[in-house]
């Protein structure tokens, strides 16, 4: 029994990360396992604790980039929050971006 895939929505900051990316083939790459996420999207990356606690981390393009994610598995959705590459102890690194984000926006 295949499952009803979840629908992808996209913050306009993710968007604007995304779009901000120079090299074409790494917004491909992140776009591809972006789509992955259709398919039971809870199964992939790992769980985030803390200030991102109910959101998920996926590696991509290379391992250097994540993507910052949740679910809203009563509506099938998948809201990919942001993403950028995991620069640790830089005030440019991924989670630290993505926490910023989530007390600007009220993402929740």
């Amino acid at each position: 029994m295949r499952l009803q895939p979840f629908s992808i929505r996209w913050s306009a900051q993710a968007r604007d990360m995304l779009l901000s990316i120079s090299d074409r083939r790494v917004r491909e790459k992140i776009y591809e396992k972006v789509k992955l996420l259709e398919e039971e999207p809870e199964k992939q990356g790992k769980p985030l604790t803390g200030e991102l606690s109910g959101h998920r981390s996926l590696r991509a393009a290379s391992q250097r980039y994540r993507i910052i994610y949740r679910t809203e598995r009563e509506k099938l959705t998948v809201w990919i929050i942001a993403l950028g590459i995991r620069k640790e102890g830089s005030k440019r690194d991924i989670y630290t971006l993505a926490k910023k984000l989530l007390k600007l926006y009220l993402i929740k």
